[in-house]
């Protein structure tokens, strides 16, 4: 490898122009250096009588000039090189031609000394400059970095702060005045206690710690602010350290305010559940409606029926047999509107709460089905908001029913976990499964619209519902929701 790098060095030096100059300076030096005879034009007699020089050993002095351009050209290997032939070309003449043998190899011995620290200093030298042009060019260009990073920081449409580990602020932009409202001269003085709830604080410390123990930080996290005025705002903020030489020395925050859109989503979550409690009303008024007056008129009919067929009246037998007919046909039609009663509210999440009414569902949907469910209840079991016992209710109840009409499963299981600050409702099948979109909000546009309800539903009350399945595998939905 090293011989490889060696023959490409040569290769490089023999095709640049002045190595040939060089060489060709070495052999002129040479030829005059050994010849006697040939005179020096005048004005070179005199610079080197002048200078107490004779010539040999002016001579001698003029071959510092191919070593110096040899380091200049190749750095000290070049220089080395140079210098070796040029003693190889005045050793001889020292040792044998010399009137003094001693003094001329000496002078040669020096030449060749010189040349190379001479040639090693200018490519410092060079090296030097070069290396300032380097850092002059990284520096202007750190400069237009910063110019560029401090136009963004400050034009940015997002709040933007620095505060070091004891959360004094260091540096603000004016987003950051907008969003709090507090001039950008007073941010200097403020530490981040100053327009941060308790909660809010307790959960800053919380993501510090994390940040700096560099364990995992959902980015970004909600967060809420204390306006100047004493207002709240609502943002969506991305922590991050900056180190300085491997050491963190403060936190950057970039916050982007989502007060009025939180407003919103609380509105609209308002509203849904006001829609929803309306609609559970008229279920459960059409419920009662269905088993206090249909149900029992039917009831009724049914008994006269029952009675004109038992009666001692001359009926003829085929009046008689289309009486019997009549009379099983409103049987049917009662057991149905009591399922469907039943089915627009159950008594049991009424009177006995969510886990009483989910083994009802259980039991109801295996016996018309023929699919057996079972229920497991997971963890300390407690109770919930009624409205929240419902959706969870409702969300079951659809997801039951899809496996039924859909999945073409032989089992199924209603899986009920309370955990220490969640609870987590799971439905899951054996039937034949399906893909489901990457995003859940794709539900409704690829015609899943039972799973866009249950999606929509598990909103409401601040849940999350997740859907996992594969052909031929079953499905799986849970619907989690804090405590």
């Amino acid at each position: 490898m090293a011989q490889n790098s060696t023959i490409v060095w040569l290769r490089k030096i023999i095709q640049t122009p002045g190595f040939w100059f060089i060489l060709v300076l070495l052999v002129f030096l040479t030829v005059i250096h050994y010849h006697e005879y040939q005179a020096y034009p005048g004005f070179l007699s005199s610079a080197a009588s002048n200078l107490g020089l004779s010539r040999h050993a002016f001579e001698r002095i003029l071959y510092l000039a191919p070593i110096v351009w040899a380091g200049f050209l190749a750095g000290w290997q070049g220089a080395l090189f140079t210098s070796l032939v040029a003693l190889a070309c005045m050793l001889p003449r020292a040792i044998s031609m010399s009137v003094v043998p001693s003094d001329a190899v000496f002078e040669t011995f020096a030449v060749f000394i010189m040349g190379n620290v001479v040639a090693i200093s200018f490519t410092s030298l060079s090296k030097e400059r070069q290396y300032r042009r380097r850092l002059e060019t990284a520096q202007q260009g750190l400069q237009a970095s910063e110019q560029r990073y401090r136009q963004l920081f400050e034009n940015a449409q997002d709040a933007i702060w620095l505060h070091d580990l004891k959360g004094n602020i260091t540096v603000a932009n004016v987003a950051a005045s907008r969003l709090t409202g507090y001039p950008i001269e007073e941010w200097a003085a403020m530490n981040v206690k100053d327009f941060l709830s308790p909660e809010g604080l307790e959960l800053a410390r919380k993501v510090r710690k994390n940040l700096l123990a560099s364990e995992p930080v959902e980015l970004p996290y909600e967060q809420r602010f204390t306006r100047k005025d004493g207002s709240e705002a609502v943002v969506q903020l991305a922590t991050s350290v900056v180190f300085n030489d491997g050491v963190p020395v403060a936190f950057q925050h970039i916050a982007r305010d989502i007060t009025e859109q939180k407003k919103m989503q609380e509105n609209l979550r308002f509203y849904l559940a006001q829609i929803t409690r309306a609609q559970e009303e008229e279920r459960k008024r059409i419920s009662h409606e269905l088993h206090d007056e249909t149900v029992q008129d039917l009831v009724v009919l049914s008994r006269k029926l029952d009675a004109l067929a038992s009666s001692d009246l001359q009926l003829p037998v085929k009046h008689r047999t289309e009486l019997e007919k009549l009379w099983k046909r409103v049987n049917d039609i009662v057991a149905d509107l009591r399922r469907l009663s039943q089915d627009l509210r159950p008594a049991a999440i009424d009177r006995l709460g969510l886990l009483p009414a989910l083994e009802w569902l259980a039991a109801d949907v295996g016996r018309y089905s023929g699919i057996k469910i079972g229920v497991k209840v997971l963890g300390k079991e407690r109770r919930l908001p009624a409205e929240v016992e419902l959706v969870l209710f409702r969300i079951a109840q659809e997801a039951l029913r899809n496996v039924w009409k859909h999945a073409q499963a032989t089992e199924a299981e209603i899986t009920v976990e309370f955990r220490e600050d969640t609870t987590a409702i799971t439905i899951g099948d054996d039937g034949r499964g399906f893909t489901p979109p990457q995003k859940i909000g794709s539900l409704a546009r690829d015609g899943k619209l039972g799973m866009a309800g249950m999606q929509e539903r598990a909103q409401l009350v601040g849940g999350n519902l997740t859907v996992q399945s594969e052909p031929g595998r079953g499905t799986s939905i849970t619907i989690e929701l804090p405590v």
